[in-house]
């Protein structure tokens, strides 16, 4: 660890949906500005994977322009997780897998053969590539020659930490996201590492909160910085949404880290409601404990509900409770607490007004978070992070369905500020986070109960 925190940390934040380089300011922990793009997926090849060539030319122009203008002294990395590279030397052995492929799939039967107990990696077994392991296997039983070549297998952080330093590692919080590769009580690989003799093949396990190095001269050259710009070792994306947390709150507190996905983490939480059938699991934090954790995909399922989004009045919440106006789960197959059941409405959707299509929308996404809690278990307090920090009807709803206190984040992007903190330091009082009131509304305990009754058997 640096002995001098950087003043300006560039923080190159890669989430499923977007791709974004922000630059943050650690003496006032605010961000000063922001360059983004979309994370497309490439679909030609050998299977839909990560445009890691596009991402990068998208990393180095983003780095020389924040570093032109503003000046940056050091780079911090965050990912999605679900997701690693796969290295014969200098060069990838096969695309980096998209986890939402379904070729995984292929090899189901055989990999649930060797993959280890829920007891032992907290990780349940998930639709297509989203445990981690399960992409690996694929692969090598797919591709065995170009697997044969593979002299290490990175966590998709590290990956880039690599691209920028030339130095390998792995990292726990990567490791430890729904991958069967990892056991978190044990702090250690799984015993389908060893027993399929991957062990040898991930690089030493380095903190999150660490420098892994400095930059390599060539990319110093091509985007000014200097040859000795520190680079973190990187965290996975929901776990980077924890680092301001850790140690600032009466524990058990939850953090509700919101984008593509929501995740809900419960710190200081025990781990024996976790039900791998549910979608719920352990995460690993920066300290390598686990958290128990429970999610559904928030943000993809607003999409779907509400193909615009505006404000909605008390008149439409109103509107929406009277009238038994529900969504239900779920509207991405095979994720999240309800992941058997198909999405459907009490209504038809079409005939309500985009402001009534969010009101809905909002109430369902509280209903979701709150069977998360039932799960990963309900803190003493809330926080909200990202997008759904914006979403005052959500927070309110949440706040009426929990009974404790629900905040809201000032900072839309908690990723890039949590991995901003990787270099030491904390976050400074700012005030950013504002308290949401419970909502109150006429009907509602009904309303409620009649989810409720139509979502659980």
């Amino acid at each position: 660890m640096t002995e001098t925190i950087p003043h300006h940390v560039a923080v190159i934040d890669i989430g499923k949906t977007n791709a974004k380089v922000v630059l943050i300011d650690t003496r006032t922990g605010q961000q000063v500005t922001s360059l983004g793009r979309p994370n497309t997926i490439r679909k030609e090849g050998l299977y839909p994977h990560a445009d890691v060539e596009g991402l990068w030319t998208f990393i180095c122009g983003a780095l020389t322009a924040l570093h032109a203008e503003h000046g940056i002294d050091g780079i911090s990395i965050t990912t999605h997780g679900a997701t690693g590279a796969l290295l014969t030397g200098e060069e990838l052995a096969l695309p980096v897998l998209d986890y939402e492929f379904d070729g995984p799939e292929e090899t189901s039967g055989e990999y649930d053969r060797v993959r280890p107990d829920f007891a032992e990696s907290l990780s349940p077994r998930l639709p297509n590539g989203l445990n981690w392991g399960t992409q690996l296997f694929w692969q090598s039983r797919r591709f065995p020659e170009q697997f044969a070549t593979v002299t290490a297998i990175v966590p998709y952080p590290q990956y880039w930490a690599w691209r920028l330093t030339g130095v390998l590692a792995s990292e726990v919080t990567s490791l430890g996201c729904h991958t069967d590769l990892w056991a978190p009580d044990r702090g250690d690989f799984s015993s389908m590492v060893e027993a399929l003799g991957w062990r040898a093949l991930f690089p030493e396990v380095r903190p999150a909160v660490s420098i892994i190095g400095t930059l390599r001269p060539e990319i110093a050259a091509q985007t000014g910085l200097l040859a000795t710009t520190p680079v973190t070792c990187g965290i996975h994306d929901s776990n980077a949404s924890l680092v301001p947390h850790l140690g600032q709150h009466d524990e058990p507190f939850t953090i509700v880290s919101t984008g593509t996905w929501s995740i809900l983490m419960t710190v200081g939480g025990g781990t024996a409601a976790l039900d791998p059938r549910k979608d719920s699991l352990a995460n690993v934090d920066a300290f390598g404990r686990a958290v128990p954790t429970a999610r559904f995909m928030g943000g993809r399922e607003f999409d779907v509900l509400v193909p615009e989004i505006t404000e909605p009045s008390r008149a439409d919440i109103t509107f929406v409770i009277d009238n038994d106006v529900q969504a239900l789960p779920s509207f991405v197959p095979g994720v999240g607490p309800f992941g058997e059941r198909a999405g459907n409405w009490t209504v038809d959707p079409d005939s309500l007004t985009p402001r009534q299509r969010t009101a809905a929308a909002s109430l369902y996404l509280a209903l979701m978070a709150r069977a998360c809690l039932d799960l990963c278990g309900l803190g003493r307090s809330i926080t909200l992070e990202g997008p759904l920090a914006r979403n005052r009807l959500f927070g309110a709803m949440l706040a009426y369905l929990t009974g404790v206190p629900v905040a809201a984040s000032g900072d839309a992007t908690g990723t890039s500020l949590g991995a901003s903190l990787l270099f030491g330091g904390q976050l400074p009082k700012t005030g950013g986070s504002h308290a949401l009131a419970p909502l109150q509304a006429e009907g509602l305990d009904d309303y409620v109960k009649r989810w409720r009754s139509r979502v659980v058997p």
